[in-house]
């Protein structure tokens, strides 16, 4: 396979600002696309702050943060990907609005390709279905924060090619240096289907007052190893993100060990969606940085 050396980032939200920076950091050219200059301008901004943040650790050069920022362009067009070889989309989960995406994205670029998404929930053979070379096209999920997660699931859409799948898994191991694991398409998949029953069965142990959200987040933070407790991992994750997730999956397998806890409705329909609003089960400040 030829090495990738431009690739195109479609949405510039948590998770598209880490994906840019992460490939600009490998050293590709990174073209990413939002709808309009404001999007993009504070997309820039996010990702310059976490830069500075790793500067300030010493994990980085100035040096080194700017060849990474040259290597980003902001861009509004997605005809602006032609000349990508290959392009990872990472909108919000919303079907209708992916479908158009794929669909563009099947008429602006050459069919060898790959088209990737990075959806957490919904179903690859549906976004492929609207191309004419549903075979190049694959999903690249990557788990939150995209930096320091050395993770990719490789979904396999009913039509996706072996090829598309060996190019994959080599640029996700040689080019990105993350682990590549092959997941054939289910309904959140491995990580999101896991991760969300684990955040909803606390969300029930808060209802039913056993313990407070920060007991509980320190418990399965020590006393499991894990980087961050449940609540905190659905706040960083975004609520409306989580709850979206377990809704899709209660409607997919229709079990109830799917359906959302009322709090997590309550919070979501109160605004309150984690680290983006500042305040989810807790406080944040505009770095992402507990209060």
């Amino acid at each position: 396979m030829t090495a990738v050396r431009k690739a195109g980032v479609v949405g510039a939200g948590t998770m598209g600002q880490g994906i840019c920076e992460m490939l600009a950091f490998n050293g590709l050219e990174v073209y990413m696309v939002e709808q309009d200059q404001t999007r993009l301008d504070h997309a820039i901004s996010m990702i310059e702050q976490s830069l500075d943040k790793q500067m300030e650790r010493w994990a980085l050069t100035s040096a080194e943060k700017k060849l990474v920022m040259n290597r980003i362009h902001p861009m509004e067009q997605l005809s602006d990907l032609a000349e990508c070889e290959l392009v990872i989309e990472t909108i919000t989960e919303d079907l209708d609005s992916k479908l158009d995406i794929f669909k563009q994205l099947d008429q602006i670029c050459a069919p060898q390709v790959i088209l990737a998404s990075n959806t957490s929930t919904l179903s690859l053979t549906e976004l492929a279905s609207v191309t004419n070379h549903p075979e190049r096209v694959i999903g690249m999920h990557f788990v939150y924060p995209v930096s320091k997660t050395d993770l990719v699931e490789i979904v396999r859409g009913l039509k996706t090619s072996d090829e598309t799948f060996e190019q994959t898994k080599h640029f996700v191991e040689d080019t990105i240096h993350k682990k590549g694991v092959m997941v054939f398409e289910s309904p959140g998949f491995v990580t999101t289907r896991l991760i969300c029953l684990f955040i909803n069965e606390a969300l029930h142990v808060l209802e039913e007052g056993v313990a407070s959200a920060d007991d509980i987040d320190s418990a399965m933070r020590i006393g499991y190893s894990f980087q961050h407790g449940p609540f905190e991992m659905a706040d960083r994750f975004g609520l409306d993100a989580v709850l979206a997730a377990l809704e899709r999956m209660f409607r997919e397998y229709g079990e109830l060990k799917y359906r959302p806890s009322f709090i997590l409705k309550k919070m979501v329909r109160g605004g309150q969606l984690g680290v983006k609003s500042g305040a989810g089960f807790f406080s944040y400040d505009k770095d992402g940085g507990r209060v």
